[in-house]
């Protein structure tokens, strides 16, 4: 099984540097000419999916259709939501607040501030939607569109000796990683499209 992970392309709140998380917004004209160059490159690359799974917030649902093409049904699973931000949602990310600031400057060492989820337990739900689906599709592609930082926690997990390190590398609106299943395990996932 090869699985590529996208993350959903951009939204007005993107564009407006919020904390977006859970909030519920579409692509703007932008996400959606990158989600379709997204698909071009894939179909110019030979590369068609045999299912695609999603996160349920709108944004990413969009992105895998305009990838995946309308064909193939899009399944919904709430472990590929973005990180729960808590009482931050929607904070203004020009002007943090201290103690997120302080999180996002050293995720590996630094525990998410009071309310939000932390990030284990996001590495959590995504190697269990992963360990989930590696048996079930053999010699397939699969499709996973989702958010930054639960794509950044699928990495982790696949990449145990990253010690947090894809938690500070930037991922781009659309940005495309693939990893394998192989043997009963994941190889190191790459980066094939950066958005």
């Amino acid at each position: 099984m090869t699985v590529y992970f996208v993350r959903h392309g951009q939204t007005e709140k993107n564009r407006a540097m919020r904390l977006q998380g859970r909030s519920d917004h579409p692509m703007d004209e932008t996400g959606v000419a990158q989600a379709a160059a997204a698909g071009e490159f894939f179909r110019s690359n030979g590369i068609r999916f045999d299912a695609v799974f999603s996160s349920p917030l709108l944004r990413a649902i969009q992105t895998a259709k305009l990838i995946a093409g309308e064909d193939l049904p899009v399944q919904a699973d709430d472990r590929l939501i973005e990180m729960d931000y808590g009482p931050y949602e929607g904070m203004d990310l020009r002007t943090p607040a201290p103690e997120v600031l302080a999180f996002f400057r050293d995720f590996a060492h630094t525990p998410a501030p009071a309310g939000m989820e932390q990030l284990d337990d996001v590495v959590k739900r995504l190697g269990v939607f992963l360990e989930k689906i590696a048996p079930l599709y053999p010699d397939q592609n699969i499709l996973v569109s989702t958010h930054a930082i639960a794509m950044k926690a699928a990495l982790e997990y696949l990449t145990p000796e990253s010690r947090g390190g894809y938690w500070s590398k930037h991922i781009g609106n659309c940005a495309v990683y693939r990893a394998e299943y192989k043997d009963g395990a994941f190889s190191v996932p790459a980066e094939i499209y950066a958005g």
